[in-house]
């Protein structure tokens, strides 16, 4: 298959998809799909609320009908994928309520491009999943659906997505991919089919599995990082160490890694690490490490509002119906994703010891902060309010340079969850 022959279709047009597909437009026929009427109804009227790509991107490379050169056609018809011969899925892969991986995004995708799978044709994962499940799981999706057999009439391909949300500095063409294929013919077209957009070059994996291995342990060393933090934050807190001030004297050493504690949520670092754990129970391994970085770094919102609460009681701040205003509830900073976000466990805590808690964030969509979590948040700073407890949960842009000791009772405290506010103003950093 040459690559003037490419006819792309991108499943799943969120912050991994939509990026990956439009830059796909840019040099290839490329049909975005998504189940959700309505986002397919905010694009093609040039909108992302993800905020990854703006709208002179997008119209760009949308067409009107379907592209017979290159361009982006977003759909949520299945008959517009039926003439492309390259799937490319890149729904998300969450944890149920027990932390267990759920396949179902991956399982409803491998169903739906099976309906439309021709002989010939290659399917490539970007989903971060454990090694195993492109070709034990969803291949033989793919095979019952379409009726076709894999290696012989249809190829598959792994190629985990490394998008940064809100990093507009690395951008999907701007990181190495890792790249793979089912067969040494395959990985060389996949290969060269991401190094035709990303500037940065690719990887060649040795095989599917490796790659899946290889996009899941990143995440999951991260976690490990972030999670001794965490642990010297809760060691340095009760011995009166400014943490912060501990870790800019050791990464004065060239080879010290630059961690910061805080909160790890999201749909990367909180999840897949529980990927990886769930196969290597299945193989009879128990992954200690991995498990204990999990539980440190999932305790932490809980951990955060009883410091601030301590803090308040030192005050002699009564916390029965205290004023707390909380900055910030998506999962980082200067993004409006809530998916996954720990500042909710804070929020919850403050709330069982009666403390009314206001949230304010300019960037999270207040609508889908109270269908996701049930709690009602601002995007607007409520005027002449004054609080017992302003507490920096994330560092929005916004945030920084504000004076929030205006916005203080007499008496009243600052706590900075992520250590981005001049140590002067604030009374706690984690």
């Amino acid at each position: 298959m040459s690559q003037s022959q490419h006819r792309i279709a991108v499943i799943g047009l969120g912050y991994v998809g939509l990026p990956l597909a439009v830059e796909f437009a840019r040099k290839y026929p490329v049909i975005g799909f998504d189940i959700n009427a309505g986002r397919i109804a905010e694009l093609q009227q040039h909108s992302d609320n993800t905020l990854e790509v703006t709208s002179d991107a997008l119209k760009e490379v949308i067409v009107g009908g379907a592209p017979d050169g290159k361009g982006l056609l977003c759909s949520n018809k299945l008959e517009d994928m039926a003439s492309c011969n390259i799937y490319i899925v890149t729904v998300p892969t969450p944890v149920d309520k027990h932390n267990r991986p759920d396949l179902t995004p991956l399982y409803k995708a491998s169903e739906t491009v099976g309906k439309v799978l021709s002989k010939g044709d290659i399917v490539v994962y970007e989903s971060t999943v454990y090694p195993g499940v492109t070709e034990d799981e969803c291949v033989p999706v793919l095979e019952k659906v379409s009726g076709l057999k894999y290696n012989v009439d249809f190829f598959g391909g792994y190629s985990p997505e490394r998008i940064n949300p809100g990093d507009k500095q690395h951008t999907v063409t701007k990181i190495k991919k890792v790249t793979s294929g089912s067969n040494d013919e395959i990985a060389e077209v996949v290969d060269k089919l991401y190094s035709s957009i990303i500037v940065a070059g690719t990887h060649k994996a040795s095989s599917i599995k490796v790659a899946e291995a290889a996009k899941v342990i990143e995440n999951a060393q991260r976690d490990i990082n972030i999670a001794f933090v965490n642990e010297l934050a809760k060691i340095f807190n009760r011995m009166n160490i400014d943490t912060h001030d501990v870790l800019e004297a050791a990464g004065t050493k060239w080879n010290f890694l630059k961690f910061k504690p805080g909160l790890v949520g999201g749909h990367c670092i909180g999840v897949d690490p529980y990927y990886l754990a769930q196969k290597a129970q299945e193989v009879g391994y128990n992954p200690e490490i991995i498990l204990a970085g999990r539980r440190m770094n999932d305790g932490m919102g809980g951990y955060i509002a009883n410091e601030i609460v301590k803090l308040m009681i030192k005050r002699d701040i009564t916390v029965k119906n205290a004023k707390v205003l909380m900055l910030g509830i998506t999962f980082k900073e200067n993004c409006p994703d809530v998916r996954n976000t720990k500042v909710v466990d804070i929020y919850k805590e403050l709330l069982s010891y009666d403390i009314n808690v206001t949230v304010y964030d300019p960037w999270a969509n207040p609508e889908e902060v109270k269908h996701e979590y049930h709690i009602n948040t601002t995007n607007t700073l409520p005027e002449g309010e004054k609080y017992d407890a302003v507490v920096l949960a994330v560092a929005h842009e916004e945030f920084i340079s504000q004076d929030w000791k205006q916005h203080l009772k007499p008496g009243g405290l600052i706590y900075d969850v992520k250590g981005c506010l001049e140590k002067s103003v604030v009374d706690q950093r984690l």
